[in-house]
């Protein structure tokens, strides 16, 4: 049988309440030039990311509930554009096909047939250095 540790714990921690006036001087601390906000927060007791959060929270600029109007003015309409010139469809792209090389000893390339052709000449070239 084997002992089963158990820890008892008899200390009740309760969160702490902060009032808005608290907070807004603490932000306000922490935001004066110079200031380490560590510093701020670890004398009031909290962490430093509570009091960025507290920042963040009491810096926000609230939006309006309802969007703001905006005036506009009716003018008489403007007559219609007259239409382009047509201009001819771009014709269709002939539909690519895979040109297959052999090149000997098991080794083979494979370009599309629309590929250029100067590019190819100088990969043709390297390949068949090696």
């Amino acid at each position: 049988m084997t002992k089963q540790h158990i820890e008892v714990i008899t200390s009740v921690e309760r969160r702490r309440h902060w009032s808005r006036e608290e907070k807004e001087r603490l932000v306000a601390a922490a935001l004066e030039p110079g200031t380490v906000v560590s510093d701020v927060a670890r004398s009031a007791g909290i962490h430093v990311s509570q009091l960025f959060r507290w920042r963040k929270e009491l810096c926000q600029i609230s939006a309006p509930s309802v969007p703001p109007f905006i005036p506009i003015e009716v003018v008489a309409a403007l007559p219609a554009p007259e239409p382009l010139e047509a201009t001819p469809a771009p014709r269709p792209r002939k539909k690519t096909s895979i040109v297959t090389i052999e090149l000997g000893r098991g080794r083979c390339i494979r370009v599309d047939s629309d590929v250029d052709t100067e590019a190819l000449g100088r990969i043709l070239d390297v390949v068949e250095r090696r």
